[in-house]
């Protein structure tokens, strides 16, 4: 089958667009950072705050002042116009424990889904004032400037980074994580999108992460195959809106192969 979206470039105004979605919710999360919060659980017991809120709602406001013909997949309001080809998909803070004890590593994600496949990503973290942004056909930034990745091919010699080890053991894949960190040269738990954000830079080699969402990884993947890296889920098959919330993101083609064979072993 046919990839429809394989040789596609991003547009500009799309480009345009995820700036200005980023520059409207960095001081929104700058307003609330180490400011008493109340903390909502969710559902599904993961906390939700205000600022996650009011962030996504101005971002939604953008996007269909912009592009109303466009849908939207938001982690706090859901989806409008799924059938639409363009999907962007927001999580205004990824990383919201990050947030709410006062660490500056969490983030706002904004990505752009063409027919299913990202093909848009930026993560930026409001506080801090750094911003990643990876497009297909364009190459991936670091405050505006060219990123590439380590390169690096080998376990051996990678520093990986996962959000948490509970993520595996809630997957019954505890056992196959274990032999990637026992394969690589340092393992650092924490991150959330900031690591990768370092993978892209290439201060970091992998991040192998489970039971995800389509706002927590549409946007990185474009980012990370921008600067030369390469993206899948377990099996190996390319992330859509759609995969089932495993990925293995590495500096190198090689390195996510060999990951994903010790992972599945």
């Amino acid at each position: 089958m046919t990839d429809p979206s394989a040789d596609f470039v991003v547009p500009e105004a799309w480009l345009d667009l995820a700036h200005a979605l980023a520059d409207a919710a960095r001081p929104v999360a700058r307003r609330y950072f180490r400011q008493p919060l109340e903390i909502i659980a969710k559902a599904d017991e993961s906390p939700v705050t205000i600022a996650d809120r009011e962030i996504e709602q101005a971002m939604r406001a953008l996007i269909e002042a912009r592009f109303p013909d466009h849908g939207i997949f938001g982690e706090e309001f859901g989806r409008t116009r799924e059938d639409a080809p363009v999907q962007w998909v927001l999580d205004p803070i990824d990383g919201t424990q990050a947030f709410i004890t006062g660490m500056p590593i969490f983030g706002t994600l904004i990505a752009a889904c063409y027919q299913g496949r990202p093909v848009l990503g930026v993560v930026d973290q409001p506080i801090l004032e750094e911003r990643w942004v990876g497009a297909a056909g364009h190459p991936s930034t670091f405050q505006g400037a060219p990123i590439h990745t380590s390169g690096c091919a080998d376990p051996g010699g990678a520093t990986l980074y996962s959000t948490h080890p509970d993520m595996f053991a809630g997957l019954g894949r505890a056992e196959d994580y274990g032999r990637l960190t026992a394969a690589v040269k340092r393992t650092r738990f924490g991150g959330d999108c900031y690591a990768y954000g370092l993978l892209a830079s290439g201060w970091a080699d992998l991040v192998v992460e489970a039971m995800l969402q389509p706002y927590d990884y549409c946007a990185l993947g474009p980012i990370v195959e921008g600067a030369g890296g390469a993206v899948s889920d377990w099996a190996g098959d390319p992330l859509t809106i759609t995969s089932d919330g495993t990925v293995v993101a590495a500096a190198s083609p090689a390195l996510n192969v060999a990951a994903r064979g010790l992972l599945n072993r």
